[in-house]
Parts: C-alpha cells; sequence; structure tokens
C-alpha cells in the first residue's frame, strides 16, 4: 500500500466503506463488524467499542509477566490462583460462595439467558443486546420497555409489565446504550419490589466509571434477597477487554443454583494469566482513579464541544455518550467510517443518534475535528 493513500481511499480500496452500513446500535457482538486486524496502520479510531484506550494497569502486566511460566498448568494447580475466588469476593464484600468466575460478563449474560429460560422477560429497549437477544432465541417472550426521554429506564412501567411468570427482569446499569445511570434508591425501591420467584439481573459493566461505585451498586443486595444478581467486568476500566474475566454476585443459593447448571465450569474458561491480572488491577486503585479522572476530562471535553454546535447530547456515567443527529441526511457512521472512525448510529426517539466511545484526549479533539468538517449537514 503506498505510504501516500489516505484513508478515504484505502477504506474504498479495501471495501469498508460499505461496512459502514452495519455500524448500528444493535450490533454489539463486533459491534462494527470490522476485522480487528484491517486498519491499525492507517490509523483507523475505533470508538465503538467502549474500551479503555489506555491499556491494563503497570502491576497487571508484571502480574502476567510473572505467571507465564505457570501458564502451562491448570488453575487449581497453581498455588496463587487457588484462592482467586475468595480474594475476588473479599475484595467487594462478599463470600466465596457468593460469587462466580466468568469470562468476562458477556459470558454471563450468554449464561443467564440460558438458566433463566423457561418464562417471560422484561428488558429496557435500547439496551445491551445479548441477554434479551439470546432469550428470544431461546423461544422466551422478552417484553421491551422503552427507556424515557432522557435515555433512562422506565421503572415505573418496567414493574408494571412484571407478572407472576416472568422469569427474569434485566436492568442495565449504567446504561448502554444510553450511557444513564439510574437513581440509586430508585433502583434499591424497585428491586426490592419485584416478587421473589422472578429475578432480577442488574449489569454493572460501567459502575467503575462512578466517583463513588459502591454507592452506587446494588451489590450489598445479594447478602439478604436471593432474587437479585449482579455482572461485573474487568473490560472496561480494568481495561482487559480482551483477557475476559468478569462475575456474577448473588445469595449463596442463587449461586449455588448457577453453578450446578449452565455456569457449573465458568473459572475452567479463564486462563491463569487473566486471574493473576485481574487481582493485581484490583488492587491498584490509584491506576483507575487515573484512568476515571481521564476518561471524564475526555468525555467533558467531547460532549461540550459537540453541545457548541447545536447538538443534544444525553448525560453520561460511562465510557461513551449518545448525541442527536438532527437531520443528518445520510449514514452518519458510514461517512465517519470513510473518515477514518469507528463509531455506531441508529435511530432512537424518534430520531437519528450517534454513540461514540471515549478515547483518548487527542482522539477525541481529532473526532470533534472531523464532525465541525460535516456540522452544517446536521
Amino acid at each position: 500500500m503506498q505510504e501516500g493513500m489516505n484513508r478515504r481511499a484505502w477504506l474504498r480500496n479495501s471495501g469498508l466503506a460499505a461496512l459502514g452500513l452495519s455500524l448500528n446500535l444493535k450490533s454489539l457482538a463486533n459491534e462494527e463488524r470490522l476485522l480487528r486486524h484491517v486498519g491499525m496502520a492507517e490509523g483507523l479510531i475505533n470508538l465503538g467499542s467502549n474500551e479503555n484506550p489506555y491499556g491494563i494497569a503497570p502491576g497487571a502486566k508484571q502480574a502476567i509477566a510473572e505467571m507465564t511460566g505457570l501458564a502451562n498448568r491448570y488453575q487449581f494447580n497453581v498455588p496463587t490462583m487457588q484462592g482467586f475466588r475468595k480474594e475476588l469476593a473479599k475484595y467487594y464484600g462478599l463470600s466465596a460462595e457468593e460469587v462466580l468466575v466468568t469470562a468476562g460478563s458477556s459470558e454471563g449474560l450468554n449464561l443467564a439467558a440460558r438458566h433463566f429460560s423457561g418464562g417471560p422477560v422484561v428488558s429496557a429497549t435500547p439496551t445491551f443486546f445479548i441477554l434479551p437477544e439470546l432469550s428470544k432465541k431461546l423461544g422466551n417472550k422478552v417484553i421491551e420497555v422503552p427507556v424515557n426521554g432522557e435515555g433512562v429506564h422506565d421503572l415505573s412501567a418496567m414493574s408494571s409489565r412484571i407478572t407472576p411468570e416472568t422469569k427474569l427482569v434485566y436492568i442495565c446499569n449504567p446504561a448502554n446504550p444510553t450511557a444513564t445511570i439510574l437513581d440509586a434508591g430508585q433502583l434499591r425501591d424497585f428491586t426490592l419490589s419485584v416478587p421473589r420467584q422472578t429475578v432480577v439481573l442488574i449489569d454493572e459493566a460501567y459502575m467503575d466509571f462512578q466517583e463513588d461505585p459502591q454507592a452506587q451498586s446494588m451489590m450489598d443486595l445479594v447478602h439478604d434477597h436471593p432474587n437479585v444478581m449482579i455482572l461485573r467486568t474487568f473490560s472496561k476500566i480494568h481495561g482487559m477487554a480482551g483477557l475476559r474475566i468478569g462475575f456474577a454476585a448473588g445469595h449463596a443459593s442463587l449461586i449455588k443454583a448457577l453453578e450446578d447448571n449452565f455456569f457449573d465450569s465458568t473459572q475452567m474458561c479463564v486462563s491463569n494469566l487473566t486471574m493473576a491480572a485481574a487481582l493485581a488491577s484490583m488492587r491498584d486503585e490509584a491506576y483507575r482513579n487515573k484512568i476515571r479522572t481521564m476518561n471524564h476530562e475526555a468525555r467533558h471535553f467531547a460532549m461540550k464541544a459537540i453541545q457548541s454546535m447545536g447538538r443534544r447530547t444525553l448525560d453520561s456515567s460511562t465510557n461513551f455518550f449518545m448525541f442527536n443527529l438532527g437531520k443528518y441526511p445520510g449514514d452518519f457512521a458510514a461517512d465517519m467510517l470513510n473518515k477514518g472512525y469507528i463509531i455506531r448510529s441508529n435511530g432512537f426517539e424518534g430520531g437519528k443518534w450517534c454513540r461514540v466511545s471515549i478515547g483518548t484526549m487527542d482522539e477525541m479533539k481529532s473526532f470533534v475535528h472531523a464532525i465541525q468538517d460535516i456540522s452544517g449537514q446536521f
């Protein structure tokens, strides 16, 4: 490829421009439908996957390096990994019996859809797709309740759709793709009001971006409420999306039921290297605070810049945000892909919207500059 070939020509010649048509809010499994090795040399900037652009903590890198010599051993044959589940639980104020390790929270959602199959599921729309979409494929009725005009879960409307037959209520909080967060008191009241035969699954993948995650999390409810399940991941603020580790938290009786069924071998699906990195990352609060601060600053800059163009943005409590595209005439995601940026756009609340992940400050400045070039079309 000639050095002088610009991004637009490269994308056109490689056929990637056509793939911009797939950059919508439902294509979340490999969200952009692009091969991950494609475009790196050309500077293609991925702002579509809600990844941590800064990478894993230094201590996590060191832990991986030190564990490579034991990569030939199963976890149960590595003394330092035998207590992983207990250490993970302790960090979050839980007992080992209240935790199940999973290969990321996405795997937890997959397994939960199977475990809680056989009855209706109540979910918001739009939301993270894995659980509701798999539930549909399994033949379950999924009752989708629209978020309100601010992109927040409508708990009152969701409550009204719960019946004695409802198997599961799914709440992504903070929400994906809208990036909003529920009032903690209201969510707590809602969760406790759900009949005990119905499990409330709260997906807290983005909770670590809150200034005080513990105050917003519903994790403490699992001690006394067997119908509450929490999913967490190390993919976001910990920067471990490619290492695949997360966990399910629940009452000991619920965790045992999960472990006896579809969740029975989840920890065996997580590598020694990954668990070592997770332990090191948990201990590095300073690094997470640094990531949280840089994310906040880059998000604030980008949102203010887009607001100055007259575009409405939804409040964000995450490492991404949504903004309205107004009367943009074309496919915004495809056009931005031609400019070298992977983002996602689709219809929501009667209009066109874009969801953009927060990259580094330099990446967000570049993205804003690219939008300014076409802002007259909004």
